[in-house]
């Protein structure tokens, strides 16, 4: 029974390789090309699949690059719904500069689906069956395609009893917070933006945190920190996972290998703070890998016991806490 579906509406095929230097100007030689399915819900749901859940992902292919995109995904194991459309999925690139480590980054901008393709989509989610028991809208919308888009998707699967999970940015996580979920994964600057606060410490962070989720918008708040590690705030409790030192192979992916390990533990029935263990251990596991490989179950088994979580116990007259 597939217990997590995630839905991707910017698919791409990623494209990673080496260069000695980068010059302008010059012809660059390149080292061999790496392909991998790209898009946020794709991300999340190889994860998934990696670590021995079941999956289904959802979403757009067009073109040559989208049959590549569904045989790559295929290839993984990853059951796939897809949508056919008229317009070709797009391809992304990352490039890793020899000489100085630094990557580089270019994504393109995919095309928006028109409302055919997009109902098609939305009838994916509720098609499914049996019904999830998650699901997880993650990644960016194409220019011109409606900021709602996820939010119409949350109000489906919340009908059909799934707990949404949004990761997600801007004017689209906005809209599906309208439709009250069960948890998003901000950033820190995502987060600031979101609540408006300028904290000081984790302690101010779980107290903003938590006037979000007592305002109606999301039941918890997985709060990401790059190397600093991860809050998990819900209504009553919160903790926090201190970051692991790893010097990065690959910046890419590490965020849809934290939602990917997160929603896995969860669907298992695993206690919060366990699947924060597990999530932290997945993002980091996914800097270890070149390109936009994501993260290796051995790597996430391996680190999962470094992972050091503590609960934040805030005091009832609302002044700092412990941990």
């Amino acid at each position: 029974m597939t217990k997590i579906i995630t839905l991707t509406a910017n698919p791409a095929i990623d494209v990673s390789t080496t260069v000695g230097k980068i010059a302008p100007f010059t012809k660059l030689r390149c080292g061999p090309a790496r392909h991998h399915p790209g898009g946020g819900g794709i991300n999340v749901a190889r994860v998934v699949k990696r670590l021995g859940g079941e999956v289904s992902a959802i979403y757009p292919a067009g073109g040559t690059a989208g049959g590549r995109l569904r045989h790559l995904i295929e290839q993984e194991g990853v059951h796939s719904l897809t949508v056919s459309t008229r317009d070709e999925t797009r391809e992304d690139f990352t490039v890793l500069e020899e000489s100085t480590g630094h990557q580089y980054r270019f994504v393109l901008p995919g095309a928006a689906l028109n409302e055919p393709e997009m109902r098609a989509c939305l009838e994916q989610v509720a098609g499914i069956d049996p019904a999830p028991a998650f699901m997880v809208a993650s990644g960016s919308v194409p220019p011109g395609m409606p900021e709602d888009f996820f939010a119409r998707a949350a109000d489906i699967a919340k009908q059909r009893g799934a707990k949404v999970i949004a990761d997600t940015s801007g004017p689209p996580l906005k809209a599906v917070l309208a439709r009250r979920i069960f948890m998003i994964k901000p950033n820190l600057s995502e987060f600031l933006e979101l609540t408006g606060a300028m904290p000081t410490d984790d302690v101010s962070l779980v107290q903003a945190g938590r006037r979000f989720i007592h305002d109606g918008f999301v039941d918890m708040i997985a709060l990401t920190r790059g190397p600093h590690g991860a809050l998990l705030i819900s209504r009553d409790q919160a903790w926090r996972a201190d970051g692991l030192s790893i010097k990065p192979v690959s910046v890419v992916g590490a965020g849809d290998s934290f939602t990917g390990a997160m929603v896995w533990c969860l669907s298992r029935g695993e206690t919060p703070d366990v699947a924060l263990r597990y999530a932290v251990a997945a993002g980091s596991a996914a800097l270890l890998s070149p390109g936009t490989e994501l993260c290796r179950p051995e790597d996430v088994k391996r680190l999962e016991s470094q992972v050091t979580v503590r609960e934040i116990i805030l005091p009832a007259d609302g002044s700092r806490g412990s941990t």
